[in-house]
């Protein structure tokens, strides 16, 4: 089987490097990480730390978007940084990689090791690389209060339905709707008295913001509403389950608002 050229940046991880040990590399990963959770709440997962490998798979999609992979001088190893940094320290942590081995994998790397950006390991790189960056305009982050925002409520349940917990995805659609309406309603109020409240979350290319839905108590959110700037106005057209909704934001910094966290 014919490999990778060493440069190419694919857009999967997978198709990069070869990862055999890949549960165990992530535990690992979480071990020497800033203490954080990064496991689901609500989802049933083999892994331990199913947000933690959305987070790694997806950063390094980011940094071959960005050209941000380094290699050594001698092209015999490549490394990024993973957005990370440890938890005694706080030193900033990259993935190492060697040329991989394995003739049945057509990925040119193997993954070797993750490192501390005090290691000898990291010796073998002129450029020490760049952090993947997902925004260039930073009110993208923060709720505009002024403008309006436009709920397609039908849409909503139309295509989520199903993400909705008992008894609310069992509901009569209008029904559902109204009350929807004014669960929204009750989080706009808060967001004018709060606007940390709105989650950043990147998506395709793109910074959105989430907002509590809190179907059954107003202190504890069921589900994320997207909301989207179209410029003049907002307009929000879909919800994410909680599990889903902390993927997404997990990938532009650790959500500190308490409706959010894992």
């Amino acid at each position: 089987m014919a490999k990778n050229d060493k440069y190419d940046l694919p857009e999967d991880f997978i198709s990069f490097a070869l990862m055999p040990k890949f549960d165990e590399n992530i535990a690992h990963l979480a071990s020497i990480a800033e203490d954080e959770d990064w496991s689901y709440q609500n989802t049933q997962t083999y892994s331990g730390f199913p947000i933690l490998e959305n987070f790694v798979k997806y950063t390094y999609k980011r940094i071959a978007e960005e050209k941000k992979v380094s290699f050594s001088r001698d092209d015999m190893y490549a490394c990024f940084d993973i957005g990370l940094v440890t938890r005694k320290q706080q030193e900033p942590i990259y993935m190492l990689f060697s040329e991989n081995k394995f003739p049945d994998h057509q990925c040119y790397w193997h993954f070797w090791k993750f490192a501390r950006k005090g290691e000898n390991d990291l010796r073998h790189f002129a450029k020490i690389p760049e952090m993947a960056f997902y925004f260039d305009n930073p009110t993208k982050l923060v709720y505009d209060l002024k403008k309006e925002l436009v709920v397609n409520i039908e849409h909503i349940i139309d295509d989520n339905k199903e993400r909705f917990p008992e008894p609310y995805k069992n509901m009569q659609d209008y029904n559902l709707q109204n009350y929807i309406k004014g669960c929204i309603d009750t989080s706009l109020e808060r967001l004018k008295r709060n606007y940390k409240l709105a989650v950043p979350q990147y998506y395709r290319n793109n910074i959105q913001l989430l907002i509590p839905l809190c179907l059954a108590n107003p202190n504890i959110a069921d589900l994320a509403i997207v909301v989207e700037d179209y410029g003049t106005m907002y307009r929000a057209s879909t919800c994410l389950t909680l599990d889903m909704a902390i993927n997404n934001a997990r990938l532009l910094a650790k959500p500190d608002r308490d409706w959010l966290k894992p």
